[in-house]
This record gives structure tokens, C-alpha cells and sequence, in this order.
């Protein structure tokens, strides 16, 4: 267990979406460490003191933007090398001083697992000597971004206006074409090729676009490249829009506070608190990493950090149980992106709707509850079945009792709390976060052991900005896709073209834009999808009379489920690692353990009365569509591994679908179906017997 808690922090490298970085020491480290710190307390005065808003976020991104170069390697000399050693594989001596192969680099620790940003130590000090320290270009790149950034700065209504009347100077149009490219490469440098190029085809779009046949829907009337720096670099349609406002204020403000959390140690108690609770059934052992990966979620709301820190843990316990390798790993990954789905903290995309519906956080947790719980049956359901299935038996952990546990560490469950509480008393829910964070770091004295002197503070605060530094990159350069998007009009004509291909039928429509989102993660992470998604397919479904609010939560939870989604499945990939299971293998157990996530999104898009899974309407309405939505997770859990027989499996699928489209004919059928299958069941048993 020591072991894999050892590599929790490099397996998580491995296969987050982010991509690894540099392995900072010395005096460049604790100054990363100090300009992160000042971010975070930038941010949470902000909440108090409000600044214009693009004044907050150009401030904020001229600190953040250059901390991605001296942060994450180019990668650069490592492709020049490949090319090289491809076509004079003779010529090819190993790793260039500048740059170091992050397949082979010390700083790993093992073997194709570089290391992550500002962790110090041996390996981290042998790296900086071998070439981890920022070369030249990282540091001119830096400069650059503070300068582009500053630049409008220095009389930011004078540049408003100036974008606002279509009159900029050469310096505007030349410091918005540098913010792009520099742009473009931070993204490169955090998530990869994927969304880069897809930003890079947009902008050729948005520039060429006259150039199309005037017969297609995409066509338009072309901008100049002044056209489009004023729309993407002077206002808050483009790099400063609502997917930076949300990195800039939610996303870091939950992330201090999950930092706090962390320090505080809370997430050693929610664990400890998952083993105790469930320690005496033999399909305890799967319920309690469950348990855990939800509470744990509140800590990381990542689906791959929350899957291998769980798994580090937990996976020893799954294994003593009698798990084999790849349910094991359907289990973590199941677990641990549950912590993007759940309540208090989703994932950043959540963020995004509350400000794109102008509706109150507190709303869209609200909207994520009932899913959440279905969730989370769906899993525990399929936990009971294969627990049988596979005769796993109870395991003793050393932990103390539950009881034991919340009386002396329940106090972590506070802070929580608090932040519902206050956001229904009204409270904005980034003065929510902050007044929380502050909770959790005066009850940390309460525990001699994580007590969180200045030194810890410290630590919080800057990883609070470290961590959200490549959501940041990809959140700003978003805003190019949204911005030519919105210039262009591209977002009307391919939902249109959505809508006519499926001619103009909602089911087909939905199917649609669910295999499109799905797609799209595939390629880019949670966010990115996310917001792609919400201004291209979104309005294909508010077209076809589905409320805005259901819209959104359809594409949120596609975008969320492209992390468990075969062929790539970074949660499942994760906990394939970790298990040293089959990775096709966990993916098609993942799959199974979170099939409940992909069905009932369609029913409160698809039905009438599926906003009251969203929490909408009659507090009765509500209950009882929650109660039918729980029959039909039972039925696919019975569909998908807890009948024996092929045709009472196949009768409880089409039960579950039909119990989905939650109108009182359909449920009745569902219900009649339901009960043939049971009974076709226990005549197969009778029969067997027999």
C-alpha cells in the first residue's frame, strides 16, 4: 500500500489529461510557490473588493500565463529528437540538455511517469541539474505574456474603447495576434496537440471563411485579422470571456479550499471514515472505495486524481476481498469520476452553466442532486451483484470506528456544510467558498498533526494556483472558439444542421449530441468539451423546446462521461495502472458501473416530466419521478449482471427504458415488463432446481 501511495502523485501525471510538469528546485521553485500564493490571496480579495471585469481577468492571467511557461516543459527538442532519430536514427545521442525526455527522465521516478509541477526532493534536484530549470525561450515567452497582458492595463478604458470602435492601433492588433499564439502554445504545453489544433482550425475559419461556397451554412463574410483581435482581445467575448471569469474566480476559489481541505487532513479522515463505515459484508470493501471517492471528490474534483489517489489506498483492501483486477478497476474509476458529478464541489464545467444560466450555484447543485444519487445506486447495485458473482468476502481494516471517527474528526464535514447553507441564505458562492476555507483552516488546530502554521498556509495557497493553471490555458483559449463562434454566427448554423439531419426528431437529435460530446472528449478535456459543446450543441436541443437548463446538464454530464468512455477513458486507464488489469477490460467495467450516468440524462431531456430530476417542479412530482428513475437503475443493474438468464436480462433493459421516459403509460409497462422478468426468473430457477 506504501508503495502505491508513494506513486499516486506520478501515476495521476500519467494519465491526467494535463500534461506533466517540469520538476522545479531552489530559489525558482519557492518563487513559483510565492507568485502562486499572491494569485490565490489576489483571488479571494477580489471576492471582497470587486474589480471590472476585464481588468480581474487580464490580471489575473497576466500572472498565470507566464507560470505555465516556467511550469510545463515545450517539449519542443523531444519532437525534434524523434524526427531526428526517425530519419538519422545514427545521429540520434540521447537527450538534449535543455530539454529532457519525459520518457526517460530521473525525475520520474518511474519508468514514463514524469513527475508534477514544484514537487521538491532528490529526484526533483538531479532533474534540475540534468535541465529541468526553464531554458531561454520559457523565460522570453513569460516576459512576452506579462507584456501583453499589462499592456492594456496600463489604460484599460482607453483600450475598450478603442476595440469597441473597431479602431485599434497597430500595437493592439500586434499584442492580440502574441496573446494568441502564446495562448495556443500554453495549451499546447498543458493538454496537448488536440485542442490546439482545433483552435487553430477555428481561426483559420473565422479568417478565410469568405472564401466557402456561398451555397454552405457555414459560410460568412470573412474578418481581417483586425476584426478578429478586437473581438477576441478587447472585450469579454474572446480570451476574457466566461470560461476565464470561471477559472478565475470558482475554479481557484474551490481549489484553495480543497487544497485547505487536504491540508487540514480531511481527506486522510474521509478515507479512514469509508473504511469504517462499511467493514463487515463481503461486498463491503467495494461500497466503502465508493463512499470514498465521493467524499474524497469534495478534496480533487478531478475523476483521474480522485481514481488514483483512491486507488493507491484501496486497491490492496479490493484485492484481500477476492476482486478481480479489471472490476476492481471499473470500481475506482466509477468512484473516482463521481467526484466531477457530485455536490458541493462539480467540476468546472458546473461552474460555467451557473454563470452562462445566470442562475445561483446553489441551483445547479440542486440540479445534480437526484443524477448524483442515481449515480451512485446504479453503482452500489452493481457492487451487490458482483460481490456475489465473484464471492468476494469482508475484510478487517485497521481503522478505528465510525463513531469513534466523527466525534473526533466529524468537524471536516463543516466547512461543507457551511457552503450549502450560506449559498441558501443567499451569499454569493464565491463568498460561500472563501468563508468556508477559512472554517476549515481555523478547525485544523483542532488536529496537532495538521495544524496549518504559516508554512502550510503557504503551501495551500500556492497549490490552490498551480493547479488550476492548465484549466486556466484551456479556459482562455476557449474563449477563441466561443469568440469566433459567436463573430461568425457558426454556433446557430451547425446546430441548425444538427436539427436537420435529424429531421427535426428530439430522440434522434439527443443521440446525436450525445455521440458528438463524447467524441469531442475524447479529444479534448472535461472543460473544453464542455464549452464547445454548450455554444455548438446546446442550442440544437433549445431549438426543439428543451429548457436551457436541461441542455446544459445534458452536455455537462456527456462531457464528464467522456473520461469513462471507451477508447480512451483516462479514469479507467488510471485504475488500470493501478490494478495492473486488462485497460479494454476495466473500460468495459467502468462502463457497466456508470451505465445509470449515461441513460438518465436523456430522460430529463427527453420527457416531460425529466425536470424533475433537475429538481423542478412540484416537490411531489419531484419525489416520485426520483423513486421510478431508482426502479429503473435497479432494472439495468439487473440488466447488466444480476439476473442469470439472457432473456431476463434482456426484459429488464427494456424495462429500465421504458420506466426512463417517466410518463404514467410507459412506467406502467416498465413496471409489467419488471415483473415478467422476475417471474421468468424464478420459473428458470424452479426449473434448474428440478
Amino acid at each position: 500500500m506504501t508503495e502505491l501511495s508513494d506513486r499516486a502523485p506520478e501515476l495521476a501525471a500519467a494519465h491526467e489529461q494535463e500534461r506533466p510538469a517540469r520538476v522545479l528546485t531552489g530559489s525558482l521553485w519557492l518563487g513559483v510557490r510565492i507568485l502562486g500564493g499572491l494569485l490565490s490571496v489576489y483571488s479571494l480579495i477580489v471576492v471582497f473588493r470587486p474589480v471590472e471585469a476585464l481588468e480581474q481577468r487580464m490580471t489575473f492571467l497576466a500572472v498565470a500565463l507566464p507560470l505555465v511557461f516556467l511550469c510545463y516543459r515545450s517539449g519542443w527538442s523531444s519532437l525534434v529528437r524523434r524526427a531526428r532519430g526517425r530519419f538519422r536514427p545514427e545521429d540520434d545521442s540521447g537527450p538534449a540538455a535543455g530539454d529532457p525526455d519525459p520518457v526517460t527522465s530521473p525525475a520520474s521516478g518511474v519508468a514514463g511517469v514524469p513527475a508534477r509541477a514544484g514537487e521538491p526532493g532528490e529526484a526533483g534536484a538531479d532533474a534540475g541539474e540534468r535541465g529541468e530549470r526553464p531554458g531561454v525561450a520559457d523565460w522570453l515567452l513569460a516576459a512576452a505574456s506579462v507584456a501583453v497582458l499589462l499592456y492594456p492595463l496600463l489604460d484599460i478604458d482607453a483600450f475598450r474603447d478603442r476595440g469597441s470602435g473597431s479602431a485599434l492601433t497597430t500595437l493592439d492588433v500586434v499584442a492580440g495576434v502574441a496573446l494568441t499564439v502564446l495562448l495556443l502554445e500554453a495549451v499546447r504545453r498543458t493538454v496537448g496537440w488536440a485542442l490546439t489544433i482545433i483552435c487553430i482550425i477555428f481561426l483559420i475559419y473565422a479568417f478565410f471563411g469568405a472564401y466557402l461556397p456561398i451555397t454552405w451554412p457555414i459560410g460568412h463574410r470573412g474578418f481581417d485579422v483586425s476584426q478578429i483581435v478586437s473581438q477576441l482581445y478587447t472585450g469579454t467575448e474572446g480570451f476574457f470571456g466566461v470560461p476565464l471569469q470561471v477559472a478565475a474566480s470558482y475554479i481557484i476559489l474551490f481549489t484553495i479550499y480543497g487544497a485547505v481541505l487536504d491540508f487540514s487532513g480531511a481527506s486522510k479522515f474521509f478515507i479512514d471514515l469509508s473504511f469504517a463505515a462499511f467493514r463487515r459484508s463481503r461486498s463491503a470493501p467495494g461500497r466503502t472505495v465508493t463512499l470514498a471517492g465521493f467524499l474524497l471528490g469534495t478534496v480533487s474534483g478531478s475523476g483521474v486524481a480522485t481514481t488514483v489517489s483512491l486507488g493507491s489506498v484501496a486497491w490492496p483492501v479490493l484485492r484481500r476481498a477476492g476482486y478481480p483486477r479489471e472490476p476492481a478497476g471499473g470500481i475506482l474509476a466509477a468512484g473516482g469520476i463521481g467526484a466531477i458529478l457530485s455536490p458541493p464541489t462539480l467540476g468546472a464545467a458546473a461552474f460555467i452553466i451557473a454563470e452562462l444560466l445566470q442562475v445561483s450555484y446553489l441551483e445547479v447543485l440542486l440540479y445534480a442532486t437526484i443524477p448524483t444519487l442515481l449515480y451512485y445506486l446504479g453503482i452500489f447495485l452493481a457492487i451487490e451483484v458482483d460481490s456475489r458473482r465473484f464471492g468476494t468476502r469482508a475484510v478487517e481494516v485497521d481503522a478505528p470506528g465510525a463513531g469513534r471517527l466523527l466525534l473526533r474528526f466529524g468537524y471536516h464535514f463543516s466547512s461543507l456544510i457551511l457552503i450549502i447553507v450560506l449559498m441558501a441564505l443567499d451569499r454569493s458562492a464565491f463568498q460561500s467558498v472563501v468563508v468556508a476555507t477559512a472554517i476549515a483552516f481555523a478547525l485544523s488546530f483542532l488536529d496537532p498533526a495538521h495544524r496549518m502554521g504559516p508554512r502550510r498556509v503557504g503551501e495551500a495557497l500556492a497549490k490552490g494556483t498551480l493547479e488550476v493553471l492548465p484549466v486556466t490555458a484551456v479556459c482562455a483559449a476557449a474563449g477563441i472558439i466561443v469568440g469566433v463562434i459567436t463573430q461568425t454566427g457558426l454556433g446557430l448554423n451547425l446546430s441548425s444542421i444538427i436539427v436537420d439531419v435529424a429531421a427535426g426528431n428530439l430522440l434522434l437529435t439527443t443521440l446525436l449530441a450525445g455521440v458528438a460530446v463524447m467524441l469531442l472528449g475524447l479529444a479534448v478535456p472535461v472543460t473544453a468539451s464542455f464549452i464547445i459543446a454548450a455554444v455548438i450543441i446546446r442550442p440544437a436541443l433549445t431549438q426543439l423546446g428543451v429548457s436551457p437548463a436541461e441542455a446544459y446538464m445534458f452536455v455537462f454530464y456527456y462531457a464528464v462521461l467522456s473520461e469513462v468512455s471507451p477508447p480512451t477513458a483516462l479514469s479507467a486507464v488510471a485504475a488500470a495502472a493501478i490494478t495492473g488489469g486488462n485497460t479494454y477490460k476495466t473500460m468495459m467495467m467502468t462502463w457497466r458501473y456508470t451505465l445509470p450516468a449515461f441513460l438518465v440524462p436523456f430522460a430529463f431531456v427527453l420527457t416531460p416530466n425529466g425536470q424533475a430530476l433537475l429538481g423542478q417542479g412540484p416537490i411531489g412530482t419531484v419525489l416520485l419521478m426520483a423513486a421510478v428513475s431508482a426502479v429503473a437503475v435497479a432494472a439495468l443493474a439487473m440488466a447488466t449482471g444480476g439476473l442469470p438468464g439472457v432473456p431476463e436480462r434482456l426484459l429488464a433493459a427494456v424495462a429500465a427504458v421504458l420506466l426512463l421516459f417517466l410518463e404514467p403509460v410507459p412506467i406502467a409497462a416498465g413496471l409489467a415488463v419488471l415483473a415478467l422478468a422476475a417471474a421468468v426468473h424464478l420459473i428458470r430457477q424452479r426449473r434448474h432446481r428440478t
